[in-house]
């Protein structure tokens, strides 16, 4: 740990990133190569730690089908800016030549050949180490001040009493999701104490809690279907993949891809409801015909038998008591054209009330942040303070599932630290 307040290098431009995450790594990379002499200043005991757990610790480090329809927040056009000047490819060709390897796999996603998350991390600390940046870890930003009239001049104090001095900083916090990494959402604090504004902030890509007495009864069942969020009974958002009953209500990737709207619609003090089909590959009308058929066929066998086979074993209980069979062993055969409808309605839209959604540490990525109305698109620099740049999960954007949020993560801190440093002259 360094003490004291840095010197000035050769009148090098002094940079400090305040956040060692994806983006902050990233910014300081390009900062670096420009020329600037940069400090990277991270909380944790290590760099990095938040990104060895992204993709199930195999890094799904960004996606083919990368394009500005991929985000969300209060003005999603906000990431153009930084995709045009560091993309997918850009981002690609970076790893490639750091030595990541790459494949694509399933809806675009590209994960490293060696599917270890911890490979990204180390060739992106090789880089840091090559370049000459310094890096000081355990260390708490607590304020970031820019006296009035002085021109490129940050002091910036640690919680331990060393104050640093810098010509430019790059606020790359990250947001709240997944607090155990660090995130506890300074960075807001941060921005608020510089004349920033902050949206509200709220999980996204987490599981949905929803009403019901029975999920006690079904955690752990796991199934592929669709799943729709409504709000005043229209479709607002929906997907497609493995679905996963818990205790609380539901997971799977559907579920975190709707989930930032429920948030939002939460956050708003709105009521929305998932709409789950459980049998997707039928219609109603198909489904119903394939009940009779299947009750036919078998009419001694008692209706909860009957669906054994069609249906995970756990879920048939629920599934009769929800349509209104409550005799569970009376003959299949003695069920009418109306109930066989009834269940085969259930299975195609089956609702609930969202009662809410599970909290940071569950979350995979922060929903709003700091407004990107105060921030230049092109550059990440603060219109209200010059020299002042944000990047990644700070900011009131955030991506679906699939490696879109560290694709925010390298574009706006690529974009940032090579604005930060391409000053150096002026």
């Amino acid at each position: 740990m360094s003490t004291g307040r840095t010197g000035r290098k050769n009148q090098q431009l002094q940079v400090i990133v305040v956040g060692g995450g994806a983006s902050g790594m990233m910014a300081a990379i390009a900062a670096g190569r420009k020329g600037a002499a940069v400090t990277v200043l991270e909380r944790n005991p290590r760099i990095g730690k938040k990104l060895l757990a992204t993709g199930n610790g195999r890094c799904n480090f960004t996606n083919i089908n990368t394009e500005a329809a991929c985000y969300q927040g209060t003005n999603p056009r906000f990431v153009y800016g930084a995709l045009v000047g560091f993309g997918m490819e850009e981002t690609i060709n970076f790893f490639e030549k750091l030595g990541i390897a790459h494949k694509v796999e399933e809806q675009g996603k590209v994960f490293p050949m060696s599917d270890q998350a911890s490979s990204v991390l180390d060739v992106l600390m090789y880089e840091l180490q090559e370049l000459g940046v310094q890096i000081i870890c355990d260390a708490y930003v607590q304020k970031i001040k820019k006296p009035n009239g002085a021109k490129g001049c940050f002091s910036v104090e640690i919680a331990n009493g060393n104050v640093l001095a810098a010509d430019k900083v790059i606020l790359a916090t990250g947001g709240k999701a997944m607090p155990t990494s660090g995130s506890d959402g300074n960075g807001y604090k941060l921005a608020e104490g510089l004349g920033h504004k902050v949206t509200p902030v709220f999980p996204g890509l987490v599981q949905l809690m929803l009403v019901g007495d029975f999920f006690a009864q079904i955690q752990g069942v796991k199934l592929v279907g669709t799943v729709e969020l409504l709000r005043h009974g229209r479709t607002v958002a929906q997907d497609r993949g493995d679905l996963l009953f818990a205790n609380y209500g539901i997971s799977g990737p559907p579920v975190l891809q709707i989930s930032r709207k429920a948030g939002e619609l939460l956050q708003r003090e709105e009521t929305p409801f998932v709409k789950i089909n459980l049998l997707d590959t039928f219609s109603r009308e198909e489904l119903t015909k394939l009940l009779q058929t299947r009750f036919k066929n078998n009419p001694g066998k008692t209706v909860e038998f009957s669906l054994v086979g069609l249906l995970n074993k756990r879920l048939i209980r629920v599934i009769l008591k929800e349509a209104g069979i409550t005799d569970l062993r009376v003959p299949a055969g003695s069920l009418s054209t109306q109930e066989c409808a009834q269940i085969a309605a259930l299975l195609t839209d089956w609702r609930f009330k969202v009662r809410g959604t599970k909290g940071w540490q569950s979350a995979q990525v922060t929903a709003g942040g700091v407004d990107t109305a105060e921030i230049n698109p092109q550059t990440m620099e603060s219109k209200i303070v010059p020299g002042l740049y944000f990047t990644g999960e700070i900011l009131d954007i955030d991506g679906q599932c699939g490696g879109y949020n560290l694709q925010w993560a390298w574009s706006s801190g690529y974009v940032a630290g090579q604005h930060a440093a391409g000053e150096a002259g002026s």
